[in-house]
């Protein structure tokens, strides 16, 4: 089968082709697995995390890609949940302990990391976390509901925003203009403000129902009870806190944060950034509670994610796009 590998671990700056065309035996599903013939998988940050050494895989070479939607092609001994023909989604959590805090767990394992993923024609995943895709969406809409929709839900869930309140969302890529849309649905009476670098995506935001938007280090027109901060960088990090009412809470939504401005946290500021309440609070992961329940909200609304196709062969491409955030939305390459 064709496959996208990686084999080091290198900053995208010195290596713009990170990924290798291979040519890969069909894995066999194991007990309780499926194998899933892979028609696309989503392009995501945290690619360039594992890429770039910031959250590495645990060997190499590895097939990454944890943003994949399929049809189920074979059984494992006792998998009895999927039938063959079934069309499925495969998220970042690849295995696990099962447990209500599965994300958290020392037996976590994520999809594309720890495991081969779906940059591939075809990868096998236990059928405990493998997801039925809503008939609603095509398979490219499909794709990114399952990291930067799942993981989005998860931190709008985290933020703990009510009816009514104030929240805020910086960073507006693949993850934020999905949970806008998610906000937007379950709590119509709240104002929703977006921070983004690009005019571009400021005027998006503002067509998919945000109230306000303005600059990553610009002032909403009232404090916000909660921000969901999206980016790898610090300087937003900075900018929520200061855009938070007392007892506010800040959201961040990244597996790993990047080096780049790190040094603007010596400019953090007790009294200006933090006093009054303020709170901090971190998304691990998904877990597969995560994924079915943003699953059926995106069909429920139905939430439309906005994406870009491209083929297999073309990944690197994509990741470079992302890296230099020339993406409205999401990526998605097309395999079967």
């Amino acid at each position: 089968m064709r496959a996208m590998a990686l084999t080091a671990i290198a900053s995208l700056e010195n290596n713009p082709e990170p990924l290798r065309l291979v040519e890969l035996p069909v894995p066999a599903p194991g007990r309780g697995e499926i194998l899933v013939r892979v028609s696309v998988c989503g392009v995501c940050h945290t690619e360039l995390d594992e890429i770039e050494g910031r959250t590495p895989p645990r060997r190499l070479p590895v097939v990454p890609g944890h943003e994949v939607v399929g049809t189920v092609a074979a059984l494992g001994e006792g998998a009895t949940v999927f039938s063959a023909g079934d069309r499925v989604g495969i998220g970042w959590i690849f295995d696990s302990d099962a447990s209500e805090t599965e994300n958290l767990s020392p037996a976590f394992r994520a999809t594309g990391r720890d495991a081969n993923g779906g940059y591939a024609e075809f990868m096998t995943v236990s059928e405990r976390y493998a997801y039925r895709i809503p008939e609603v969406f095509t398979d490219a809409e499909a794709a990114p509901l399952l990291c930067a929709g799942g993981v989005g839900y998860r931190a709008l869930r985290l933020c703990g925003i009510q009816e009514g309140q104030r929240l805020g969302l910086t960073g507006f890529g693949g993850s934020g203009h999905l949970v806008l849309q998610m906000a937007r649905h379950l709590y119509p009476t709240a104002s929703i403000s977006v921070f983004a670098r690009s005019p571009a995506e400021r005027e998006f935001a503002l067509g998919l129902g945000a109230d306000w938007a303005g600059d990553t280090t610009d002032l909403p027109p009232a404090p916000l009870d909660a921000v969901i901060d999206t980016t790898p960088a610090w300087a937003p990090v900075l900018a929520g806190l200061l855009a938070l009412k007392p007892g506010g809470r800040l959201v961040i939504n990244a597996i790993r944060k990047e080096d780049t401005d790190r040094d603007l946290l010596a400019s953090l500021d007790y009294a200006r950034h933090l006093w009054l309440e303020k709170e901090v609070k971190t998304v691990a992961n998904v877990t597969a509670r995560d994924l079915r329940e943003c699953l059926a909200l995106a069909a429920e609304i139905p939430l439309r994610p906005a994406v870009q196709t491209c083929a297999l062969e073309d990944a690197n491409h994509a990741l470079r796009r992302l890296r230099a955030g020339h993406i409205r939305g999401s990526y998605v390459l097309k395999i079967n």
